[in-house]
């Protein structure tokens, strides 16, 4: 349920995973067809809020900040939101196989159709075209009754949307406009303990948010034979999910596919050292390995400055709890 802060400066209700420092919002205008399919769904824990151009990043916000959703005029009203937590430019056919009905469509072909009209560009059938990408996690859509109106300074000629500082009016007023149409409907369900008290201090990361995350955190090449191709990275959990394992950047690696696979199955780890070892159960079990075996104690690239890079604690458990050893 939301938390309440009694510190003025601050907006009057913070979920669990937001940035209880944050006084920024932007709210960004969408179709109805979006809104529509996502409202229907049950258990989203993250959407793509996603950008046909595919020109520029999103950074408007901080992670943990409000995202707020606005249909098109003349319908101008704010109709639900999510949390910040990343915006990358990324491949359709990623975004698609990342977050699925998560984007707002029902298959890729349907997405790609309503990207192309936007873009009123003609484009190959083939082609793997980019679009912008802003990763919301705990996603929340008021009932028609609950909609806010959008702030009396709304210009009718804005095209994505704007920001509004929550501390100054009218920020002000539309934080508590939504945190009355939020309570009033309990529609955010953000109590699950499991993640313990850490989680008021970042967003919580779903499954296709973490594997953006990785796959900009280093730099879209694999953290071990610098492989650039795309569609063959992947992005790897170090500890599973299933395992207690969390979809945070200090338990992922970016990895090509073959060697994710080797590394899920505990015939690849990465010791303390930041280095590769490959176990010698490989060539045991199928006869080969020697491509495989010449990585063995190659450094790992670590991601890019300013992202975590895997903690020891995961690499110790992938190395006691996976790895079949030397």
């Amino acid at each position: 349920m939301p938390q309440f802060s009694n510190d003025p400066r601050r907006p009057l209700w913070f979920p669990r995973g937001c940035h209880l420092d944050a006084v920024n919002s932007f709210v960004g205008i969408t179709d109805s067809h979006w809104f529509d399919l996502l409202r229907r769904q049950t258990g989203l824990e993250e959407v793509n809020f996603w950008q046909p151009g595919g020109n520029r990043r999103f950074q408007a916000l901080s992670p943990g900040e409000l995202f707020l959703f606005k249909l098109h005029s003349p319908r101008d009203f704010i109709v639900g939101g999510g949390f910040f937590a990343h915006s990358s430019l990324m491949p359709i056919s990623l975004a698609w196989s990342a977050f699925g009905l998560g984007n707002g469509a029902t298959s890729l072909a349907e997405m790609r159709q309503r990207a192309l009209h936007y873009r009123r560009t003609e484009t190959d059938s083939r082609e793997d075209f980019t679009i912008g990408c802003i990763l919301l996690t705990e996603p929340f859509f008021l009932p028609e009754e609950r909609w806010v109106p959008v702030p009396g300074n709304w210009k009718p000629n804005i095209v994505q949307g704007r920001g509004y500082d929550l501390s100054v009016e009218p920020g002000a007023t539309l934080i508590r406009q939504i945190q009355n149409a939020v309570k009033s409907q309990e529609v955010l369900e953000l109590d699950r303990p499991r993640f313990g008290q850490e989680i008021l201090i970042r967003p919580r990361l779903g499954q296709g948010t973490f594997r953006l995350l990785v796959t900009d955190a280093y730099e879209r090449r694999c953290a071990v034979t610098g492989e650039r191709v795309l569609p063959v990275l992947e992005a790897a959990h170090v500890r599973p999910y299933a395992a207690g394992g969390e979809h945070r950047l200090e338990n992922g690696i970016l990895l090509r596919s073959d060697l994710h696979t080797l590394f899920d199955r505990g015939y690849l780890t990465i010791t303390p050292e930041q280095r590769v070892a490959v176990s010698r159960r490989l060539k045991r079990d199928f006869e080969n390995g020697r491509d495989y075996y010449a990585l063995g104690g190659r450094l790992v690239r670590p991601p890019a400055r300013g992202h975590a890079a895997v903690s020891v604690d995961n690499i110790r458990w992938h190395n006691e709890s996976r790895y079949f050893g030397n």
